[in-house]
Order: structure tokens, then C-alpha cells, then sequence
């Protein structure tokens, strides 16, 4: 770190001098142009002012070598790293499957479309820039989707609904969409700083945001996991647990519910410490339960049974998190005037 004495030049005008090797590295001269960003703590970032004609991310991958795994997971990675322009090639040619992978991938990401395709390269382009982005409201509607998904799953696990169990899983596709989206503008925010002024939201928010949402993401996968015991023939539940699991599922989703509000909606602390006490009782309810199947005559049942089980408490602690994060929210703004 270096530091500058601030001066007064011409009565009006503070002026402060820049590092000299800073400046020759980033090519900043008499004349030159730089962009300040003041923050709300009392710094202030100093950038290079960047071309902004060639602010989009561009990426061509050589994807001659790759299976259809490997270039579902590089699609996903390089739209969540920020690249708003990527281009497939295989001087081979991509055959049909390939093609249809790329399809499939880019329509679980938001913002990716198929700009061209022929028979070497595949070129995708972002079509939503960050100034239309609500990342806020983005995770308020994961939040919705993945708990109604939850409350469906359990249901339909309960009342062996193979109809909804099969809505919950083709819902989960929803929620990922959402979290990739959420994580594609908070990671572009740690590197880009009009990134952040355009999302309207600090760094701190965005990363509050960010992890909400990815124990959302992890509460749906659950929720698909609980709707998959309901199209399993093979899987049954002890006949006297059906309402206890209902109960221990709201229980659960309320945990997920207190402490989101704080996160997203401003309730108070209180409501995130509530959270943790009633993860606790749940655990303890789910721990007694789960001792009961040791005697369990059917061991099937006793399996899956057990299974759901793992699954609430894993919810709950998800929500456990999301309250943990929000006191952390609440502590970040709280200054000692003193």
C-alpha cells in the first residue's frame, strides 16, 4: 500500500498524485482519462478508463476433443464467468448430438442464445445485459419456486401423486436457470466495476444474494430427490409417518422462510435467531424419528423413510445458513457511533 498527501490547487480543487508505476502499467499519461468510484464507506476506487466498445467478453474454445459432458459443463462455466460471446469449434465438424447438446444447454441458461451454427463452429451469444437484471428479485422468485417445489414433492411423496412428483422435477430446471443467471452477475460484479453500478447493488449485497441463492438451488435439488421417491415403485413409507413427515417438511420450509425475510424482505434479526432455535428442534424431532426405523419390520420402507428424513434435515440446515448469512447482513450495517 502507498499513500498520498492530498493537496489544494487553484482554492478550489483538491488533487492527489498517482503511483507512477501504477500509471506507466496501465498506460496512463497527461491527458488521460480515469473513472472515479466512490463507496459508501469512504473509498474510493480508482479504474483505468477501459474502451468501452469492447466491454463484451468474447471466448473461442476448441471443442474437437470433448464429450457431450464436457461441453455441457464448459457451456455452463463460461456463462457463469461472464463471457457474453463464445464460439464452439471443431475443424472436424459438430456432428447432430452435439448440436443438440449445445441447444439443450444454452435453453437452461438465461441471457444464451444460438447466434449461428454451421459446420465447424457454434456461436452463442448473452442477449440481457446487467441493467435489466433484478438480482433481488430474481432470488425472491428462486425462494418461491424452490419451496413450492419442496411442499409439492412432499406431498406427492406422501399421497403417491406421480403426477406432481413428475411437475417437481421438470420445475427444477426452473430453479437452476434462476441460480445460473444470479451467479453469472455476481461473478462479473467482482471483476467489473460498471458491472456493480449497473446491478445497483455493493459487492457485499451481491454476494448475500449469491449465497442465499445457492442454498435455495441445493434445498430444490432436495425437493426433486423427495418427488423421485414418489415415481419409484419400489419405495414406500411406514403407514404412521406420512402426516409426520407433511409436519416435519413445513417445519423445515418455515426454518428456510424466517430467514430468508431477513435476507430479502428486512425483517429483523430476530427472526434469523428464531430460525436457528427451530433448526435445532427440528433436528432433534428428526433424529427421534429416525431411531424409531431401527425396529422397523420392513426395511424398504425403513430405507426410504430414512432417505426423507435426510433430505428435511438438510433443508433446514440450508435455511440454517440463509440465517446465519443475515445476521452476518445485519452485523455488516450496524456502526458504533460512539
Amino acid at each position: 500500500m502507498e499513500t498520498r498527501k492530498v493537496q489544494l490547487s487553484g482554492g478550489t480543487t483538491y488533487t492527489v498524485s498517482l503511483p507512477k508505476a501504477w500509471a506507466t502499467e496501465n498506460g496512463i499519461d497527461a491527458g488521460s482519462v480515469l473513472s472515479l468510484h466512490p463507496n459508501g464507506d469512504g473509498s474510493l476506487l480508482v479504474e483505468a478508463s477501459p474502451d468501452r466498445s469492447k466491454d463484451r467478453r468474447t471466448a473461442t474454445v476448441d471443442v474437437s476433443t470433448s464429450g457431450a459432458n464436457a461441453v455441457k459443463q464448459r457451456v455452463h462455466a463460461l456463462h457463469a464467468v461472464g463471457f457474453d460471446e463464445v464460439t464452439l469449434v471443431d475443424q472436424g465438424g459438430h456432428d447432430a448430438d452435439r448440436r443438440q447438446v449445445v441447444g439443450r444447454t444454452v435453453e437452461e441458461l438465461s441471457g444464451f442464445e444460438l447466434l449461428e451454427v454451421t459446420d465447424t463452429r457454434i456461436r452463442l451469444t448473452n442477449l440481457i445485459d446487467a441493467e435489466n437484471v433484478e438480482v433481488r428479485k430474481s432470488a425472491l422468485r428462486l425462494r418461491l419456486v424452490t419451496l413450492a417445489m419442496h411442499r409439492d414433492a412432499v406431498t406427492a411423496v406422501v399421497n403417491g401423486d406421480e403426477g406432481l412428483a413428475e411437475r417437481v422435477v421438470g420445475r427444477d430446471a426452473e430453479a437452476d436457470k434462476l441460480f445460473a443467471m444470479v451467479t453469472r452477475h455476481f461473478r462479473r460484479a467482482l471483476t467489473d466495476l460498471h458491472e456493480v453500478e449497473k446491478l445497483d447493488h455493493g459487492r457485499d449485497d451481491l454476494f448475500e444474494y449469491y449465497y442465499t441463492c445457492r442454498q435455495f438451488e441445493r434445498i430444490a435439488d432436495h425437493a426433486e430427490k423427495i418427488a423421485r421417491f414418489a415415481l419409484d415403485p419400489d419405495a414406500g413409507l411406514p403407514a404412521d409417518f406420512g402426516d409426520r413427515i407433511v409436519s416435519l417438511g413445513k417445519d423445515a420450509r418455515q426454518i428456510v422462510d424466517q430467514a430468508a425475510d431477513v435476507v430479502l424482505a428486512d425483517a429483523g434479526i430476530e427472526a434469523a435467531h428464531l430460525a436457528l432455535e427451530h433448526r435445532d428442534d427440528l433436528v432433534a424431532d428428526i433424529e427421534t424419528l429416525d431411531r424409531e426405523l431401527y425396529d422397523h419390520d420392513v426395511p424398504g420402507e425403513a430405507h426410504t423413510a430414512g432417505l426423507l428424513l435426510d433430505s428435511l434435515q438438510r433443508t433446514a440446515e440450508y435455511g440454517a445458513n440463509v440465517a446465519n448469512i443475515s445476521i452476518q447482513q445485519v452485523s455488516r450495517g450496524e456502526v458504533d457511533d460512539r
